[in-house]
Formats: C-alpha cells, sequence, structure tokens
C-alpha cells in the first residue's frame, strides 16, 4: 500500500517535471502521514485523502519554482504557514533552502517541529509568533529575500503583513486562485504604501484549478508604523 502511494506520488511529481531521491519520497508521504494522524486531533486541514493531499498541497507548494529561482537557495519566511504549506514541501525538494515557518497558533507549530525532526530536515525552523508582533523584530523584519503565504486573506492585508519582513530587492509571492486581477489591481496602492511594487501575476494550471502567483517586488524600507496592531489591517485595509 505504502509503495504503491509512493509509486503513484512519484508518477504525479513526474507531470510536472519533479524528480526526486528515494529519500524525499519517502519524507513526503511521511509528511502525509503525519499530517493525517495530526488532523485527527486538531483541525490542520480540510484536505485528507491522498490523491488531493498530493495536487493541491504538495505540487501546488512546489509551484514557486515556476517563478523563483530555488536553486540559489534565497532565505524563506513561509508566513501563516498552517499544516507546513508551503514551506515543508520547499524543504523537501529544496534541501539547502533557510526556511523560517511563522505561525499564530502554538499547537500548530509543535506539530510543525514533531514533522520538522521526524523528517530530519535541516536550516528550518518553526516559530510561534503574529505578523503584528514578529515584523518589529529585527531578528525578522526585512530579513527575508522571500515571504511566501497561502492565506485566504486579502492581497491589500497580506501585503501588510508580508512586506515588513522582506529585504529590498527581495519579493513577497501570494498563492492566490485563478480569478485575482481585480484583488491585484486594488492592492496596489497599498504595495506603493508598504514600500513595494506590485511585479507580475503568473497564471497556471494544477489540475483543473486555476492557480496564480501575485509577485510584489520589494523597492524600498517599509515605513515603521506598519503592520499596524492586530485586527487593523482586516477591519480598515490600506
Amino acid at each position: 500500500m505504502i509503495d504503491s502511494s509512493i509509486a503513484y506520488m512519484a508518477e504525479q511529481f513526474e507531470q510536472y517535471h519533479y524528480t526526486f531521491s528515494e529519500k524525499q519520497k519517502r519524507q513526503f508521504y511521511t509528511f502525509y502521514e503525519l499530517l493525517i494522524e495530526k488532523n485527527k486531533v486538531m483541525n490542520l486541514t480540510g484536505i485528507t485523502e491522498f490523491k488531493e493531499v498530493v495536487e493541491k498541497h504538495f505540487i501546488d507548494s512546489l509551484s514557486l519554482n515556476r517563478i523563483a529561482d530555488l536553486n540559489q537557495n534565497p532565505v524563506i519566511l513561509d508566513l501563516g504557514t498552517g499544516a507546513g504549506f508551503p514551506g515543508i514541501p520547499l524543504k523537501i525538494a529544496y534541501p539547502d533552502l533557510k526556511i523560517v515557518l511563522m505561525d499564530s497558533l502554538k499547537k500548530r507549530v509543535c506539530f510543525l517541529e514533531e514533522v520538522i525532526e521526524k523528517l530530519e530536515l535541516k536550516a528550518i525552523r518553526a516559530i510561534h509568533g503574529r505578523a503584528e508582533e514578529c515584523a518589529r523584530s529585527a531578528e525578522y523584519r526585512e530579513q527575508f529575500d522571500l515571504c511566501l503565504s497561502r492565506a485566504v486573506a486579502n492581497l491589500s492585508v497580506l501585503e501588510e503583513y508580508c512586506l515588513p519582513f522582506v529585504k529590498i530587492g527581495g519579493k513577497s509571492i501570494a498563492y492566490k486562485s485563478g480569478n485575482v486581477d481585480k484583488e491585484a489591481e486594488e492592492a496596489k496602492g497599498a504595495c506603493k504604501i508598504l514600500g513595494g511594487k506590485l511585479e507580475e501575476i503568473f497564471k497556471f494550471q494544477i489540475g483543473e484549478s486555476g492557480r496564480s502567483f501575485v509577485v510584489v517586488r520589494k523597492i524600498r524600507e517599509t515605513p515603521k508604523r506598519f503592520p499596524r496592531k492586530a485586527g487593523v489591517p482586516g477591519k480598515m485595509p490600506l
């Protein structure tokens, strides 16, 4: 059963031109097992069927390589990582990446620490914290080449959380659905205020699902007043 599942997963990866070692395939499958087991006692994901996890979590996460050269080993923040997407699949696929997984729920961070230990991943850590607070710390503010998010928040709100973490010259990249043009257009003003510039909307397909990357380049320092206090960005978007 395990071998046939791994073979199926490898076949799906190859359709998208991902080829992994036996160790990496086992890591992906072990991650799936840990995810499903923990999901029984806490809400990590509504997607639990193996084939769907492969497509909608693993392959979706790895799609970042369509627009970012991950072999250059950018320093990455996965903001609001939840169950570890996209950060954990990216780390399995590109072992040399340096990644910080950040989430506001301690239980999820504990799960991620267990995953990191079980998969023997190096140069990756899970941090418990809110973006509004961590973005004011010198340890994290403007320290990352890429800030990634798969959150469902509106882009104007999302960029207020993401851009403070990004180095000048770096990028905030949001994983979004295919229908994101209006939302992106409306977020241009917020990006400008926050020191960013909308660079690209990259659209692609995974299976039958339309997906987009919204890429915002950091062109100047984010004003120190951002991000605002918890809850304010959502109630009063820029």
